[in-house]
């Protein structure tokens, strides 16, 4: 079976660029009947909160996601511990005593030397004597996995044959000095012990994925598929960034988007597939595959949004959106049929609708006094229809001479307030004749 992961760390609120993952592996999962499993990379105690985890699971319902198993790294350290001796037992990682400041000193040096800034694996050569030493002075070891440096090749599905070569790479740290794991293991034992197949990310963790190979290859896991997809930026280039504060999905929900718009420009974007009008996550799902993803830059564009989101509200059927309208106190398709062609926004509709309920603040021209009043004179008697316009402005032109522009904008100002809106034979039969004649001077 296929089994996919979506794997955010809990310290901030998700964004688009979070998305785009989240969404790419569940629409693989569905695509072959496989699982997705959530799972909460919260090893970072100093940054990770459980009211950000909590956010990620109401974000990824509201754009339609359903995760098939919740994990949380902070539930699972015992099974990274067995990792970790395992791989000290192995010879595989090594502990290093150096500080921060002394590894510094060290990078500085090699470029200044022309050599490339990785670690020298000088604490290989310690003694037991040595750490004895280091150990009694206070020092607290970090542990590095001892790579193989040798060219590390995979099939990425989207990026296509991949090599990384391991000997240009410091030994990464695995586990920090005060015993808490960095990213690395704990993913490569999680994705061991949950049966991933297929490891669908960002192609800015390419690099990351000789590493990872390699500790699949020492503890003996099952080495998954791996595909990885270009970046979300935003519309001047950068990438969205939880540190750099950017747009959150709980901000674009409270900004009354539609989550189906979020989740088309969060995944559609960057690829060969159109940004257009689409039912369910599942038709994406579908029709998506990974050849149609481009190698570039995948750019946000705020106005396709804007533009995306009307589109889905003017063809979204009344029993789609039946509740919310029920909510404001509006019942009935007719209603919905009349204004959804001039929604932005859904909740554009509580002041649209005061066009149907009242009350309407109307818009008259001295100029147009008279006019109005002779258009008063002649409404139409009930019962009114979507004729009942077309009659009205004809007995209008006839007695005035009046016609285009100057015959219907002055009706349309002195029964809705306003320049646009919806078709006035649609609208005359839902205000009726009644607040008609209060809305005409």
């Amino acid at each position: 079976m296929t089994v996919v992961r979506w794997a955010p760390s809990p310290t901030g609120r998700i964004h688009l660029g979070n998305a785009r993952p989240a969404l790419l592996n569940w629409f693989y999962a569905r695509r072959n009947g496989g699982r997705y499993v959530l799972r909460m990379d919260d090893t970072d105690h100093a940054r990770s909160t459980r009211e950000f985890a909590d956010g990620i699971e109401v974000d990824l319902a509201w754009l339609g996601v359903t995760p098939d198993l919740l994990v949380r790294q902070s539930e699972r350290t015992a099974l990274y511990d067995a990792a970790k001796e395992r791989l000290i037992a192995a010879g595989r990682l090594y502990p290093c005593y150096e500080t921060e400041d002394e590894l510094d000193r060290r990078r500085k040096r090699a470029r200044a030397l022309n050599k490339p800034p990785i670690y020298d694996r000088a604490a290989l050569k310690l003694t037991d004597e040595d750490r004895a030493r280091l150990e009694a002075e206070g020092r607290k070891p970090h542990w590095r996995f001892k790579l193989d440096g040798k060219p590390v090749q995979f099939d990425d599905l989207i990026k296509g044959p991949q090599t990384v070569n391991t000997a240009s790479m410091s030994d990464p740290v695995l586990v920090r000095e005060d015993g808490s794991y960095l990213y690395t293991l704990p993913s490569v034992v999680d994705d061991i012990d949950l049966g991933i197949t297929h490891v669908i990310r960002g192609e800015d963790h390419v690099s990351n994925t000789g590493t990872q190979i390699e500790i699949f290859e020492a503890l003996g896991g099952q080495i998954p598929t791996f595909a990885h997809h270009n970046l979300l930026t935003d519309s001047e280039g950068q990438g969205f960034s939880k540190r750099l504060g950017s747009q959150s999905i709980a901000d674009f929900r409270a900004e009354g988007y539609e989550p189906m718009a979020i989740a088309i420009m969060a995944s559609i974007t960057g690829t060969s597939l159109p940004i257009e009008t689409y039912e369910t996550l599942d038709e994406i799902a579908n029709r998506l595959d990974f050849g149609m993803i481009s190698h570039g830059a995948a750019r946000f564009d705020p106005a396709e949004l804007d533009t995306l989101n009307a589109r889905l509200l003017h063809a979204m059927p009344y029993e789609a959106v039946r509740a919310r309208l029920s909510s404001l106190g509006l019942e009935g398709e007719a209603i919905w049929l009349l204004l959804r062609d001039n929604l932005g926004k859904f909740d554009d509709i509580k002041e649209l609708s005061k066009l149907v309920t009242g009350p309407v603040d109307p818009v008259v021209a001295d100029e147009d006094r008279d006019f109005l009043a002779l258009a008063k004179a002649l409404l139409p008697p009930e019962p009114w229809d979507q004729t009942t316009w077309s009659h009205w402005t004809d007995a209008l032109k006839t007695a005035t001479g009046r016609k285009g522009k100057a015959l219907f904008l002055p009706l349309r100002l002195a029964l809705t307030g306003r320049h646009d809106g919806p078709e006035l034979k649609s609208l005359l039969p839902l205000v009726g004749r009644t607040a008609c004649l209060d809305r005409l001077p």
